[in-house]
């Protein structure tokens, strides 16, 4: 019988392994008794090179100071000793962001082959913790984990989320604090949507009408904003610390009208377009027979990859309805060639598959399974974002308050309940490069907003992406779920309390 916590006269907690709240659900847990505690005396002992583990040893310790009143002591040592021992392993590890977790009753061994598994095996570490670890303020309580192993890897390689910064303007720290939920649940992409009919949101030197006008408009007519080149910079830095790669998309050749509006030679009829505030879609287009067009993709392009360490740009593709498909498909190929200029890899929405494919180009599937199989038949990689299952800005039923549900209302089991390999057939998993769970903000508006939409819907997505199908279950996961909630209370978070679970599950206690 799985037995969660045990208390005895003596204070001595024995908690068990196996009832943890772990998202997303990791390979392999192996249970013992007895706990580790965590003290202001537990070093932590760097294993491997330190100017690599280092900085992890950072992170967990800035993780903990607020809750805990801790500055562990790192120190440099040869091998495990007692306190928590942060291990890169020199040998070659057969899968990228393996990690293990080794607790006994005197030290804690967290290894990977790699930073960022070693990143990973932290978070979990974090997991293990009481849920007051990710309190602002001191807390009276004693930091123990569970003695006993867990090892885990990834199934897919590429686990993201899509935040729309174009609908609505986010701040440089709102977008700080979507790394952080992301990170903490192993996903390791944020695609940031920097431009649309409604406003462009990153400074191009070559062009900067594009922020000047572009950026001063949002949905609603708000005042819009953009981020200035250092600010992305920073963006990335910081992503960087948590392993999460941005991935900017720069949307054409439809979706443009923000530009349109800054440079009247980006249109056909050299006249600007009025800056736009609503929702509608499909009705703009970069006239795709000027050459200036490709002076400016080139530059914005150029640019942006200047900042950005990631290997893909996103180069949208998606709902050019007023772009006739014979000038569609030439300009997506050249557009392609423009990317590959800047030594990047192309990423685009599902209706590129029409066009020819360059070498390495990413086809992320939202709405057409067509286009999916169009897309490996020329030998493409496919990212799953079926708008059905992932787009978290869906609502959860009739009554949510904000959201759209043109493509479904995305309950926390529907959105828990699919998986990868098997949504499109024709779709092999060695054809998938993994998951994004994509954020539109027609009608989302602040921080409040986000969490809400994104709670508890990006521990399912971020699941599905890390945990093997085989190792999944509805019923496993809204009980783990239900448990971690008392994260979400500690930290604030706004989350939508689905009536699909009871959130009054707490740890068996006897």
């Amino acid at each position: 019988m799985v037995i969660a916590i045990l208390f005895s006269c003596e204070e001595q907690v024995n908690i068990d392994l196996n009832q943890e709240d772990f998202l997303p659900k990791p390979r392999s847990i192996v249970n013992a008794d007895g706990t580790f505690e965590i003290t202001a005396s537990t070093p932590i002992n760097l294993l491997g090179d330190e100017a690599k583990v280092g900085p992890i040893a950072d992170f967990f310790n800035e993780r903990i100071n607020k809750s805990t009143g801790f500055e562990l002591t790192k120190r440099q040592i040869s091998g495990a000793s007692s306190g928590i021992n942060l291990y890169l392993i020199d040998e070659g590890e057969e899968f990228s962001e393996a990690y293990r977790v080794e607790i006994t009753k005197n030290n804690v061994i967290v290894s990977s082959a790699n930073e960022a598994g070693l990143f990973y095996g932290v978070q979990t570490l974090l997991q293990m913790l009481p849920p007051e670890i990710h309190a602002d303020s001191k807390q009276d309580i004693k930091w123990q984990v569970s003695t006993g192993s867990v090892r885990d890897r990834p199934a897919y390689g590429y686990r993201g989320t899509m935040l729309d910064v174009a609908r609505h303007f986010f701040s440089v720290d709102d977008v700080k604090r979507v790394i952080d939920h992301i990170a903490s649940y192993k996903m390791n992409r944020l695609h940031l949507h920097l431009s649309d009919d409604q406003g462009w949101r990153i400074e191009i030197k070559a062009w900067p009408n594009l922020t000047k006008i572009g950026g001063t408009t949002q949905v609603g007519g708000g005042k819009g904003g953009f981020y200035t080149q250092e600010q992305y910079k920073d963006i990335v830095a910081y992503a960087a610390k948590q392993f999460v790669t941005i991935v900017p998309e720069i949307d054409m050749p439809g979706h443009t009208n923000a530009a349109l509006a800054s440079y009247a030679e980006l249109n056909c009829d050299g006249k600007a377009t009025d800056l736009y505030t609503g929702t509608e879609v499909g009705f703009s287009t970069l006239c795709v027979d000027k050459e200036i067009t490709y002076k400016f993709i080139d530059d914005v392009i150029r640019e942006l990859a200047e900042m950005t360490p990631g290997e893909y740009i996103h180069i949208g593709g998606d709902e050019s309805h007023v772009t006739p498909i014979e000038d569609y498909i030439p300009f997506m190929e050249r557009v392609q060639g423009i990317v590959s200029k800047h030594n990047k890899k192309s990423m685009a929405w599902d209706e590129i598959a029409h066009a020819k494919l360059k070498e390495n180009t990413i086809v992320q599937f939202w709405a057409e399974e067509e286009n999916a199989k169009k897309g490996v038949m020329q030998g493409a990689k496919v990212l799953m974002s079926p708008a059905k299952r992932a787009y978290i800005d869906m609502q959860y039923d009739s009554t949510t308050r904000i959201g759209l549900h043109w493509a479904a209302y995305i309950e926390a089991d529907s959105a828990y309940t699919w998986n990868l390999e098997e949504y499109v057939k024709g779709v092999n998993p060695d054809q998938i490069i993994g998951i994004e769970a994509p954020m539109w903000t027609e009608t989302i508006t602040n921080m409040d907003d986000i969490e809400y939409m994104m709670f508890p819907r990006l521990t399912a997505l971020a699941e599905i992406g890390w945990t093997e199908t085989a190792n999944r279950s509805w019923d496993d996961y809204k009980e783990r779920l239900a448990r971690h909630s008392e994260v979400w209370n500690v930290k604030g978070i706004n989350y939508y309390k689905s009536p699909r679970i009871d959130w009054e599950q707490k740890k068996i206690e006897e």
